[in-house]
């Protein structure tokens, strides 16, 4: 299992990076061509949402970017810094949704309802510690066809 990490400041203009090195990593991991524009939108949607939550909070710490090449599947994971509910750090009804929700009002909820619109294999997960996306293509190029 081969994973590589980005961590990028929380500033807009980092999130184009974090598209590119995601799309070319899961071409390498053997994500199916017509997938990879969907990958490149969601990966972009889950860093805006955690930049702009780091952004609206205060939080210095870098936005953590994980993309792991599995046996069969390809998957990354967006993390942020932002404390989840119960933990006094957030805003109520800024943490705790799953893609599978209703939206948020405002962009939290809209980047949600976008990424789960672009994925089929989505978690949301939140604690005190910060909120992880985790996202999940299946490689095609393990499977070949004869």
């Amino acid at each position: 299992m081969a994973t590589v990490e980005l961590r990028f400041s929380a500033q807009p203009e980092h999130v184009r990076t974090a598209r590119l090195v995601a799309a070319a990593v899961a071409r390498r991991a053997g994500v199916d061509e017509a997938v990879l524009d969907e990958v490149r939108l969601a990966v972009g949607e889950a860093c805006s949402r955690a930049v702009g939550l780091h952004r609206a909070y205060g939080v210095t710490a870098p936005v953590r970017v994980a993309l792991t090449e599995e046996e069969k599947a390809f998957s990354i994971e967006v993390g942020d810094e932002v404390p989840g509910p119960g933990s006094g750090g957030a805003a109520p009804g800024v943490r705790g949704a799953t893609a599978e929700d209703e939206p948020d009002d405002g962009e939290d909820g809209m980047g949600l309802a976008v990424i789960s619109g672009l994925v089929d294999d989505v978690e949301v997960t939140s604690d005190e510690s910060g909120g992880v996306i985790r996202m999940t293509w299946p490689i095609t190029g393990a499977t070949a066809e004869p």
